[in-house]
């Protein structure tokens, strides 16, 4: 099973920076154990969910030519938490990019209050190691081009306004 920890991008500049959206939902069952009484989002998911907002970043960057993986997390700083009802603003900036892979500089927030800041280093797995590469099934990777759709930001907004500006058939 694959977990997505973002629900949609808001903002998708290619190879520069990317913004995403996740809502802090009660019906989550990770939040029913964490903490019992105070339930709040994991640390750990929210890096996550850093990590695919800048991995999908870097990913596109490269066509999704490359598997990204998550190689390191050598900074992150935990300021606040987020509850169920809350929604998460991931954003990545894309500080370096080449073909063994490359670092976001990333931060969470909810509302203007700081959740969460940090560093995330991507490999090219298929860049270390060929044959690990292929022996790898890259259905269960979340950077893939299969997420493009995701990253179409104003595609929903488009359709929107062409279905409210069409006008009606007459009879």
């Amino acid at each position: 099973m694959r977990w997505f920890w973002v629900d949609r991008f808001v903002e998708f500049k290619s190879g520069i920076s990317a913004t995403s959206i996740k809502n802090v939902s009660l019906a989550e069952e990770h939040l029913h154990d964490h903490f019992p009484g105070f339930a709040v989002m994991p640390g750990s998911l929210i890096v996550e969910g850093l990590a695919q907002t800048g991995g999908i970043l870097l990913g596109e960057k490269f066509n999704f030519e490359h598997i990204v993986i998550l190689a390191k997390v050598p900074k992150i700083k935990f300021h606040s938490h987020a509850c169920p009802g809350d929604q998460l603003r991931y954003h990545a900036d894309l500080i370096e990019a080449n073909e063994e892979g490359g670092r976001v500089n990333c931060t969470a927030h909810v509302g203007d209050r700081l959740v969460t800041e940090g560093e995330i280093i991507f490999a090219h797995l298929d860049q270390m190691d060929s044959s690990m590469a292929q022996a790898i099934d890259q259905k269960n990777f979340v950077f893939s081009m299969g997420l493009m759709s995701i990253l179409d930001v104003d595609s929903m907004s488009e359709a929107v306004n062409q279905t409210s500006t069409a006008p009606e058939n007459s009879k």
